[in-house]
């Protein structure tokens, strides 16, 4: 069996190209190492993977259809774990043009080659960030959302759109995995559990936006990798699916969290609350929990102090 991984040199692909080599699979990653963040943190990731027999790297970028043709041609895919794309709200209010430029021809481009090489399974890789301003928590897939807050969110949204309609013009199976705020060691630099901490331990003042009052459910890389491997495993069709942590933590409580872990006071600076940044993200899993059999075990402490420990010894 051999699965391509999009943004296989990331944050949450890179640990999913490790569950998959250890557990026997063959993995081509595509990735073009952008400068989002420090490239180096990618080759970090994908550095222990290189010189495994079963993992193939190619430094490309999804927009190319015809080197990704090539790969397609050369490598006898079964399944897809679509990952790459320009990420960042805040980022995406900066560059609109670069995240419809990337996300949505990039995924087009894959879906097309899934069809014309009859791959079994596509996932894809979606966002809380779809749900927008919704009032309604926890947020479920079923709830609507047609009212995107950020360009990021737009296109997730416009990502889920036409997987469906590939599913239902070409039955392929398709799974839309709608992660909510992921963390843990190789974490991504621009995301507030690596960034808070890097401030923390380095006496640095944290800049908070607005009161601290915004709710998360953050999830734990292992948990996700989990849902990832389970939605790899069956041919659902087409499905949008939540994975999500179990527990709602405050701005607030988070910063204390990272304080009580690390043994450092923090410094904050208040600041406006930010275009695009949602008051709330909490999913409800219970689909999930039916479909994929998926029950988050790391809670946040627990994450934290991993993800702290890791910090120390590979952070900048």
């Amino acid at each position: 069996m051999k699965i391509l991984v999009t943004g296989g040199a990331g944050f949450i692909g890179s640990h999913l190209v490790k569950r998959l080599l250890n557990e026997g699979f063959s993995v081509v990653c595509v990735d073009n190492f952008n400068n989002f963040y420090d490239p180096q943190v990618k080759e970090r990731n994908v550095k222990n993977f290189i010189n495994n027999p079963n993992f193939r790297l190619y430094r490309e970028d999804i927009r190319n259809f015809e080197v990704l043709s090539k790969i397609f041609e050369r490598e006898r895919i079964d399944k897809i774990v679509h990952l790459a794309a320009m990420a960042g709200v805040r980022n995406s209010i900066r560059c609109p043009s670069l995240y419809t430029e990337v996300n949505i021809p990039g995924t087009v481009n894959l879906l097309e080659l899934a069809k014309k090489y009859k791959i079994s399974n596509f996932v894809f890789a979606s966002s809380s960030s779809v749900y927008g301003g919704n009032k309604k928590v926890p947020f479920s897939e079923d709830d609507p959302v047609n009212y995107p807050i950020s360009p990021y969110a737009a296109a997730k949204k416009a990502g889920e759109l036409i997987c469906y309609t590939y599913h239902h013009l070409y039955n392929l199976n398709i799974t839309c995995l709608r992660f909510f705020t992921v963390y843990g060691p190789a974490g991504r630099p621009d995301m507030a559990p690596y960034k808070f901490t890097r401030l923390v331990l380095k006496g640095d003042k944290i800049l908070m936006f607005g009161d601290g009052s915004s709710q998360r459910s953050y999830t734990y890389v292992d948990d996700i990798i989990e849902g990832i491997s389970s939605a790899l495993d069956k041919e659902l069709g087409y499905e949008i699916i939540n994975l999500g942590g179990s527990e709602l933590v405050s701005l607030k409580n988070f910063i204390s969290l990272i304080e009580n872990i690390s043994g450092r006071k923090a410094k904050i600076k208040r600041a406006l609350e930010q275009p695009g940044d949602m008051p709330i993200t909490y999913a409800d899993i219970s689909k999930a929990k039916r479909l994929l059999n998926y029950a988050p075990r790391t809670n946040l402490e627990k994450g934290m102090t991993i993800f702290i420990s890791w910090f120390k010894k590979y952070g900048k």
